[in-house]
């Protein structure tokens, strides 16, 4: 988190001058990205994919790590250690019940790594 007078505190940059400095927040903690998100996929995604669509999902690393906790059942610890690759397609595959099958990162068509 930002300590409140870090240059890049959100109270610095005008665009939020006309809000009050104690409700912006100075950063993203793992355990706020999964409060944040997890309903998101539950309410949004999931009822997509359960669809048979094919959805998308572009986020930065702390939201990824927060989906692949929740579906893979890993520990905090497990989670931080977890290396989730920069501008690297992630893939599920799920069963009719939304539970993973496999998951695996798409690095061509020679390199897959199936976990």
């Amino acid at each position: 988190m930002l300590e409140w007078n870090d240059d890049r505190h959100p109270r610095f940059d005008q665009k939020y001058c006309n809000l009050p400095a104690a409700i912006l927040p100075k950063g993203e903690s793992l355990k706020m990205a999964i409060h944040r998100v997890i309903p998101y996929w539950q309410d949004t995604i999931c009822p997509a994919v359960m669809q048979n669509k094919r959805v998308l999902v572009v986020a930065h690393e702390n939201v990824l790590r927060g989906i692949v906790q929740t579906l893979s059942g890993m520990s905090n610890e497990e989670i931080l250690h977890y290396n989730i690759p920069t501008a690297t397609p992630f893939v599920y595959e799920f069963d009719e019940n939304l539970n993973p099958l496999q998951y695996y990162y798409l690095l061509g068509e020679d390199l897959d790594e199936k976990q």
